[in-house]
């Protein structure tokens, strides 16, 4: 990373107050190094839980994995206080695993509003999963608020079955002021539209103490409302899973015992209106007995808070290896001048890259519009959720082939 302290972010920032960021042209100094088409593909991180899922014959016990996925997604984003590059219209990036058993494909298939739509298979057709993200941005004077509008689709080909949710609200907040940290608050339904199971995951906003922060509480029932499973813990951590009386009762005994550490933190708790203050974070999930753990989350490298704060699996992101050039779609990320010039540290012409395509874009908008063309999208086609009925980008199908012609010069 450079540093960011020579740069008014107060300067830049107080005209964006109330204003949805999206419209709005960042300068380099508030991004990290990957595109958001490359951030999203985080979600597959942890795709050994979906791999599992498949495993299991018991539907709830699916769900639970399910969940475990759907937590386990937003990991990455802990102390990721840097923005990733808009992607271009008809931006693309694809990554295969072969050892994690799967292969993405995402596409940026609107700029007004920014809509990203990924898909990612099982290499043995076990699943697939899909979605499409309109990252809403909204700046609050001392906060900025992510509303990452869509609905994720996974499909378990064997157990024939479909789930559905959406994201959780993400805040970054002290933007001006202040260390920056992040919460994620909100509550996501999973829905299992072949059994009626739903999953109710509660991420907890940090509330006046910060006792509540980065916490997640989630309650799995069958179609006739009967509780099944309760899952705990905390999103940058891990999650445990248990019956929901056994929880209830150890809810209730900590409650009992937890007034006097309450009322002597109130004491100790001082306000103040120059930054939010990140609450102390209490560091580990306490385990309730006769608790199996779902997931824990994977250790960082040592050097990450040098490397914007990225994961192992981030920083492979936007790595060129040999023999990608010519197989890769020339729309894919990792050819993106502007993005690579800050990977290298080159922040100077990362900058002027960036106004480049940005103004590229523009021109290229400007000429369809004299034209009266529409823009079309290569892999992806605007269609309706087959589970859920809301609007939805759907893959075509295609990519993999690797027949390229008459995709747009972007870069």
């Amino acid at each position: 990373m450079f540093s960011r302290n020579d740069f008014s972010i107060w300067g830049f920032l107080k005209k964006c107050i109330g204003m949805e960021l999206s419209k709005i042209t960042m300068p380099i100094v508030f991004n990290e190094p990957l595109s958001f088409l490359q951030r999203i593909t985080e979600y597959m991180e942890h795709t050994y839980l979906i791999h599992k899922a498949c495993t299991r014959s018991d539907s709830i016990e699916r769900m639970q994995l399910v969940a475990a996925f759907a937590i386990s997604a937003v990991a990455s984003q802990w102390d990721r206080t840097g923005k990733p590059f808009n992607p271009l219209l008809g931006e693309t990036f694809e990554l295969t695993r072969d050892e994690e058993g799967y292969r993405m494909i995402s596409e940026q298939v609107s700029h007004h509003p920014p809509i990203s739509a990924l898909y990612s298979e099982s290499l043995n057709q076990d699943f697939s999963f899909h979605g499409s993200i309109y990252p809403k941005l909204k700046f609050w004077g001392k906060s900025v608020e992510a509303e990452p509008k869509g609905t994720m689709t996974l499909e378990l080909s064997k157990h024939r079955e479909a789930y559905t949710w959406t994201n959780p609200m993400c805040c970054v907040h002290n933007v001006i002021l202040g260390k920056l940290w992040i919460e994620q608050y909100g509550t996501v339904e999973i829905v299992n539209h072949s059994t009626g199971d739903k999953c109710l995951l509660n991420f907890k906003p940090c509330g006046m103490f910060g006792k509540d922060l980065h916490r997640v509480e989630v309650h799995i029932q069958d179609k006739s409302k009967k509780k099944h499973r309760v899952i705990y813990g905390k999103w940058t951590e891990c999650v445990y899973s248990i019956e929901p009386k056994v929880y209830e009762t150890n809810k209730k005994a900590e409650k009992k015992s937890g007034g006097d550490s309450k009322k002597h933190k109130q004491e100790q708790s001082t306000g103040g209106d120059d930054a939010d203050e990140m609450p102390d974070v209490q560091e580990t999930v306490t385990m309730v007995p006769g608790s199996t753990l779902l997931w824990r989350v994977a250790p960082r490298p040592p050097n990450s808070t040098q490397m914007y704060n990225f994961t192992n699996f981030a920083m492979t992101l936007n790595e060129l290896e040999p023999g990608m050039i010519g197989v890769i779609a020339p729309t894919d990320c990792r050819l993106r001048p502007d993005i690579r010039a800050m990977e290298n540290g080159d922040i100077d012409t990362a900058s002027r890259e960036k106004e480049r395509l940005e103004e590229k874009q523009r021109a290229a908008r400007r000429e369809r519009a004299k034209d009266e063309e529409e823009w079309s999208t290569r892999w992806f086609q605007q269609g309706n959720n087959p589970y859920t009925g809301a609007a939805d980008w759907i893959y075509k199908g295609g990519y993999f082939d690797r027949r390229y012609p008459h995709l747009p010069d972007i870069y």
